[in-house]
């Protein structure tokens, strides 16, 4: 009994060490599939947060670049490789090889020696002008020791050129009221000092006055009008006009001045009807008439022309035989405060805003406005509205 008793025993051992063996070995096996695969989930968490990192730093309008403790790209945003004209890849580059510009290597070694450069404006060389807002800051550790760098781009172009636009109107406004305002002082003080005495005198100077001072009105109330419809405080009524009455109706308001240049008007507007508001609408008309009777030649013609254009826009034009625009003046007519003839300009009483204001009524109608001229063959302004 006792060989049967202990051949039984060895076999449940053998038995048990093989049921041990074949336990281990499945655990092992579990233990390194959870491994791997929480090593793999790892990754694509690490691989995700890293996606969601570069799409949050694409988004942004702001150009960063991220060096590492040698001065080497470690990253750049979509926003940076715009702003630089950038090509290729980057990543591992040396900084001025990357950026080829000196002045931000200074800024990175501003940056390491004060720790932070904050808000230094920089001029990129070449055309069109262009100016970044650059900070950069030292990425340390917990020692303080330097890991790298990283610098946010911010393009300052567009408020460069509103502050530029701004010092030239209020410059522009400065002189313009600073002519009629010295013309008006020095006359009274005349007037003052004894020539009120001499009647004819007195009328002469005190009529100077008037005109200087119907300039001021004209000069503040298109003041007014720009500032009125730049702000979009200005509401358009819009209705169906007959464009043909509106033209005859404004033809019999300039027939006293077309006629002192002995200037013949002439329509050759179709019944159209535009979808406008009529008092801007005459407005438009208004300058436009004004100026080709002014700047026209003396008994020539005006003409007014319209066409459907499209099937939705309606094309009107004020075409005169003057002495024509030069290339640079096609280009800036539309531009405030803008003279083709400066002293001829103030002599017939303009204010250099007439056509910033066409310009910008006939945008706020959804219209464009353009003019067509050579030197010595006239001028013809254009502009378009919705057909109604």
């Amino acid at each position: 009994m006792t060989l049967p008793l202990i051949i039984l025993a060895i076999v449940a051992l053998l038995a048990l060490h093989f049921w041990w063996r074949a336990k281990l070995r499945r655990v092992r096996e579990e233990w390194q599939s959870e491994s791997a695969a929480r090593s793999s989930r790892e990754q694509a968490d690490v691989a995700e947060a890293g996606a969601r990192q570069d799409a949050l730093f694409d988004s942004m309008i702001e150009g960063v670049l991220v060096l590492d403790e040698t001065d080497r790209v470690e990253f750049v945003n979509r926003a940076f490789a715009q702003m630089f004209a950038s090509v290729g890849v980057l990543r591992g580059k040396a900084l001025l090889e990357a950026v080829r510009l000196h002045e931000i290597g200074e800024i990175v070694q501003r940056a390491h020696a004060e720790g932070r450069v904050i808000d230094h404006e920089l001029r990129l060389p070449g055309e069109p002008e262009r100016w970044l807002q650059v900070s950069a800051a030292v990425i340390t550790n917990v020692e303080r020791r330097r890991l790298g760098t990283i610098l946010v781009f911010h393009d300052l172009t567009r408020i460069k050129k509103l502050e530029g636009t701004r010092q030239e109107f209020v410059a522009n406004v400065s002189h313009e009221l600073r002519t009629p305002l010295s013309h008006i002082k020095g006359y009274a003080e005349t007037l003052l000092g004894g020539a009120k005495d001499n009647p004819e005198v007195a009328t002469r100077f005190l009529q100077t006055i008037e005109r200087n001072a119907e300039r001021l009105r004209l000069l503040i109330e298109d003041l007014l009008t720009i500032s009125e419809i730049e702000s979009g405080r200005v509401r358009l009524d819009l209705q169906s006009v007959a464009l043909n009455e509106l033209v005859d109706g404004m033809f019999a308001d300039f027939h006293g001045r077309a006629g002192s240049r002995d200037v013949k008007l002439a329509s050759e507007v179709p019944e159209l009807l535009v979808r406008a508001d009529a008092g801007r609408l005459e407005q438009v008309l208004s300058n436009l008439l004004d100026n080709a009777v002014k700047y026209g030649k003396q008994g020539g013609n005006v003409v007014v022309g319209a066409k459907t254009i499209d099937g939705n826009m309606v094309e009107v034009s004020v075409r005169d035989d003057g002495p024509g625009l030069s290339a640079e003046a096609c280009a800036r007519v539309f531009e405030r405060f803008y003279r083709v003839d400066k002293a001829r300009s103030r002599e017939q009483g303009g204010t250099g805003l007439g056509l910033s204001i066409v310009k910008h009524l006939v945008q706020s109608h959804g219209g464009r406005v353009w003019v067509e001229s050579e030197l010595g063959r006239g001028a013809k302004f254009c502009f378009t509205l919705p057909a109604a």
